[in-house]
């Protein structure tokens, strides 16, 4: 019996990321020696007072529903954060707090979006952007962005996209894929629009140059979403939060209540210890982390690909390779194959970084060396001089 897919399913893309991480491990399995470069995981540990926390909380048996909208002391630490780091006045009752920001994305864009509504976003930007607004029924338009810019789309050029659907623009700062911020002045205007705001967050505390500024320093009307999964080294907890406007704040809790109810009881507390952060641990992190840029960006424009702004956030660099190739994908599964080092294709984030291979430095600067040098060797036989 064939079972028929609804057109709303079929139309989600594979996640190219997760598709040369899969070809990877295979070749691992079978004895290569590989280079994980592909995707955005910290290679830390979770700091040890979250996962004291944690413990903690399920020995006092913390393994309950919570609020649908998180634990009251989750949020009210929340609270005391946007108000310390950005000088933002909050209140707990516009924070949604879930299992990570995805599904927080999901339920975003089923509030926001009617059939044919649209969202404006950056080409390129994260891969699943697209995926969870065409699945809530809206469509994606995409901002051709420039290198030069680090890929951050113009408020001239937002402006002139708006239409009578425009249901919001989605930005992300520091981003992924290029790494890149959006200029302070930048941010003030497309907070000023018409429209929501929407910004995603999640890589704050992971900026090493310039300003890190929040949307709702200047709108609060606008959509955050943050989470622990980046700065804190806490991806598999699967811990983020919302911070919607006070219209939208029922709305997206009834869809919470029915579709997720509610976070994980015992992963909250551990967020609230992250938050905290007594010990320093995000600061050492980040120091790692820029050290392994400033490496890695200087290494890969000695081979040969071009990086026309230096990333200054997240962990990731956009590396053009269209002179290598103009077919990304067939190149980082050729590169995979050749060198054992995984790379994400460009085209992964959109048609605007096809050609292009985005490299994460959430690895150590020993990896970093090794798969540079092989890099270099594969590159060097693939194009003798």
């Amino acid at each position: 019996m064939t079972i028929a897919i609804s057109r709303r399913a079929a139309a989600v893309t594979p996640f190219l990321a997760m598709e040369i991480m899969e070809r990877a491990k295979l070749l691992e399995a079978q004895g290569k020696h590989i280079i994980y470069l592909c995707l955005g995981e910290p290679d830390f540990p979770t700091p040890e007072p979250v996962v004291e926390a944690c413990v903690d909380a399920l020995r006092a048996g913390a393994t309950s529903y919570t609020h649908s909208l998180g634990t009251l002391e989750l949020r009210q630490e929340l609270v005391a954060y946007y108000r310390r780091r950005y000088g933002v006045e909050l209140t707990p009752e516009r924070i949604l707090v879930s299992s990570g920001t995805s599904p927080l994305m999901l339920l975003m864009f089923a509030a926001l979006l009617e059939e044919g509504d649209e969202i404006l976003l950056p080409d390129p930007s994260y891969a699943c952007y697209p995926n969870f607004i065409r699945f809530a029924g809206g469509r994606p338009v995409y901002l051709l962005t420039r290198a030069e810019d680090g890929f951050q789309p113009r408020p001239e050029q937002v402006r002139q996209a708006l239409t009578a659907r425009t249901r919001g623009v989605m930005i992300n700062s520091p981003s992924n894929p290029a790494g890149s911020t959006m200029p302070t002045a930048w941010l003030k205007e497309l907070a000023a629009l018409p429209v929501p705001l929407i910004s995603d967050e999640i890589y704050h505390g992971l900026t090493y140059e310039g300003e890190e500024r929040s949307a709702l320093e200047f709108s609060s009307d606008a959509f955050v979403l943050g989470g622990f999964s980046k700065a804190y080294a806490m991806t598999g907890w699967r811990l983020g939060y919302l911070i919607t406007p006070p219209s939208c704040v029922r709305a997206l809790q009834s869809l919470h209540q029915n579709f997720f109810i509610s976070a994980n009881s015992f992963v909250q507390q551990a967020g609230i210890t992250a938050l905290r952060d007594e010990t320093g641990a995000v600061a050492r992190m980040r120091q790692a982390y820029d050290e392994r840029r400033r490496y890695l960006v200087e290494r890969l424009r000695q081979l040969g690909l071009k990086v026309a702004a230096t990333p200054v956030g997240a962990f990731y660099v956009l590396a053009d390779a269209r002179h290598l190739s103009n077919d990304s994908l067939a190149l980082a599964g050729e590169i995979l194959e050749a060198t054992g080092v995984a790379l994400t294709p460009g085209i992964d984030f959109g048609p605007g970084a096809e050609g292009y291979l985005r490299f994460s430095y959430a690895n150590s600067m020993e990896n970093l060396r090794e798969a540079t040098a092989r890099l270099e060797s594969y590159f060097n036989q693939r194009n003798p001089q």
